[in-house]
């Protein structure tokens, strides 16, 4: 008889989020993959999924150590995180459970953790060229999550001794229906003030990528033969456009005024600043801007370069039909001001 191939059994955490569930449905088409879904509330699975669910909360640390037993890779998209200040919680719910995830997947011999990140933890070159995936890493020290990021990288590497292998997925800006933190929700609603200038003339290239990417991605990182001990893949759409091109298009779909003046950079930093330092005494649930806001916006031109090679990474959705799907939903909500953080 021909030997069947090995089953793989991969973990999804945060499976009912915006990347988790597009995690599952990427994986639910593989060949020898049994699934399990990780999440609080399972009632929020999508209604296709029929593989085994285990419930709880990762900053729960007995949940953390059952979680991962039995488990071949693990794809951990269940992350809490802010664009702005919260550098307690981001320690107490994100960087210390997320760390002890890891330290616990390598204790019960996990084969591949696949951890989601960013693009922008990325120290970009004084030169303005390509950013590859293994650009080191710039700490702002004004945006806690980002910097916690830095961290578990810095931990990754470090754990990266041959038992367990360490994948570190720099993700560009999310963009489609059911991302409700992200740089487009957060745009539309500010557009409508009129307060929102173009930084730097909007020539910034933005790395946008859009679910279904996303989630083929980290299907190709679970699946993939000759992967090294630390692996990083910037992940990012088939096309960046300018900030320009985005916000013009955002602008006209909504009917939201374009932006009508221009400021550099450093100014865009400044003002931003002078928010977050006003917000307890300004009315709003929220700052009108944050420092990490304008580091998103800054140039970001990520190839994908290494996912192709390593693991047949390519993106197929449009930047344009992503926006849509983000823009038809808050525009059924009524286009809300949308939070910067994740309730604690």
């Amino acid at each position: 008889m021909i030997p069947q191939p090995r089953e793989t059994r991969i973990l999804v955490t945060g499976a009912t989020g915006f990347l988790g569930r597009n995690i599952l449905a990427a994986l639910a088409t593989r060949p020898n993959v049994t699934l399990i879904a990780a999440c609080r509330t399972p009632d929020r699975l999508p209604a296709a999924f029929t593989g085994e669910t285990r419930v709880g909360d990762l900053r729960d640390p007995e949940y953390r150590k059952a979680v991962v037993d039995a488990v071949d890779v693990v794809c951990h998209a269940g992350t809490w995180g802010a664009f702005w200040g919260h550098a307690d919680l981001e320690r107490r719910q994100f960087f210390e459970p997320n760390r002890d995830l890891i330290d616990q997947a390598i204790d019960r011999g996990v084969h591949r953790f696949i951890q989601t990140s960013t693009i922008a933890i990325a120290g970009r070159p004084a030169d303005g060229g390509p950013i590859d995936d293994f650009a080191p890493t710039r700490r702002t020290g004004f945006w806690p999550h980002l910097d916690r990021l830095i961290d578990l990288d810095d931990h990754m590497r470090r754990r990266s001794d041959g038992r367990t292998q360490m994948v570190t997925m720099r993700l560009g800006h999310f963009v489609g229906a059911g991302n409700a933190l992200g740089m487009v929700p957060a745009l539309v609603p500010r557009l409508r003030t009129r307060l929102v200038p173009w930084l730097a003339g909007g020539r910034a290239r933005l790395a946008l990528v859009g679910g279904s990417d996303l989630g083929e991605a980290f299907a190709l990182a679970a699946t993939a033969d000759g992967l090294d001990d630390y692996e990083s893949f910037n992940i990012c759409g088939p096309t960046s456009p300018t900030a320009r091109e985005v916000i013009e298009f955002i602008a006209d779909a909504t009917g939201s005024p374009r932006p009508w003046f221009s400021v550099p950079y450093p100014a865009g930093y400044a003002f931003a600043w002078l928010m977050e330092k006003l917000h307890p005494v300004l009315p709003g649930s929220e700052p009108f801007l944050t420092r990490s806001l304008v580091h998103v916006s800054e140039d970001w031109d990520c190839p994908s370069d290494h996912a192709a090679r390593k693991l047949g990474y390519t993106p197929r959705e449009g930047w344009r039909n992503a926006v849509r799907e983000s823009l038809a939903e808050a525009e059924a909500a009524g286009y809300p001001w949308p939070r910067l953080a994740q309730p604690a």
